[in-house]
């Protein structure tokens, strides 16, 4: 009877090991099953990290704002020309010339509006060729402004030409219309359509009557309109047609 108690006291504590080493089978298969994917997520997002590549790449150029002013109506790209001229005039607003250089540059603006041919008429007129036809009865000043319009009536139009330099291979708005006061002796240095605003006497002139806003300006000469806005349709400055001034300040040359 003892030894009997004894084999089933032995087989109840075997069949109790078993069992807890069992259940501790069991649980650490739980553990490893719920921690594999945990793990397996970490790899993959370690994996489908992108590599960064110790190179930055090109380094992207400053933009070097130039110092002047577009012409309205003309579409952008049109306007931010990358010629060599585009260059000089954006240097205007870094360094400013000197008097000497004025003088040098005024001398030979006028030399070269000097040394165009003026065709005179009984009035004011535009040619086939695109030079304006100064009226007989003009004073030798507004003659000579017409003359000057004449050298650059259909060089292109560049956003910034005629501020860097009188010389160049196009002019703007207000480049273009500084170009020919300043052949006529009007002015010695370009200005911006701004500044032309305020420039002169309020008003219309008699001669010569100039328009303009903070973005735009053109001017009339003896009945004649000089404006880069031509330049599209007819491909001259010159126009015997008028346009709408309204938004413009007119001003006018003293006297004239």
């Amino acid at each position: 009877m003892a030894n009997a108690y004894r084999r089933v006291t032995r087989f109840v504590r075997r069949a109790l090991i078993a069992g807890v080493l069992l259940a501790v089978v069991v649980l650490a298969a739980a553990v490893t099953a719920t921690a594999l994917p945990s793990a397996n997520q970490a790899a993959a997002s370690v994996a489908a990290a992108p590599i960064v590549d110790g190179d930055p790449g090109p380094a992207l150029g400053s933009p070097h704002p130039q110092a002047v002013e577009p012409e309205a109506g003309v579409p952008a790209g049109e306007q931010a020309a990358d010629s060599p001229s585009s260059t000089t005039a954006s240097a205007t607003g870094s360094q400013s010339p000197t008097d000497a250089e004025i003088r040098r540059e005024l001398s030979q603006l006028k030399h070269l509006a000097a040394g165009a041919d003026l065709p005179v008429g009984a009035v004011g007129r535009v040619l086939p060729d695109g030079r304006g036809v100064a009226p007989q009865d003009a004073p030798q000043i507004v003659r000579d402004v017409i003359r000057a319009g004449n050298v650059i009536a259909k060089t292109p139009y560049l956003w910034g030409g005629g501020h860097g330099g009188w010389s160049a291979s196009g002019y703007d708005c207000s480049g273009s219309v500084s170009f020919a006061l300043a052949g006529a002796g009007l002015l010695d240095t370009p200005l911006t359509s701004g500044l032309l605003a305020r420039w002169g006497a309020p008003g219309p002139g008699r001669w010569i009557t100039i328009y303009a806003n903070g973005g735009h300006v053109f001017m009339e000469v003896a009945g004649l309109r000089f404006d880069t806005g031509g330049i599209r349709g007819s491909g001259t400055r010159w126009q015997a047609t008028g346009r709408s001034t309204s938004g413009f300040v007119a001003r006018h040359p003293e006297g004239l």
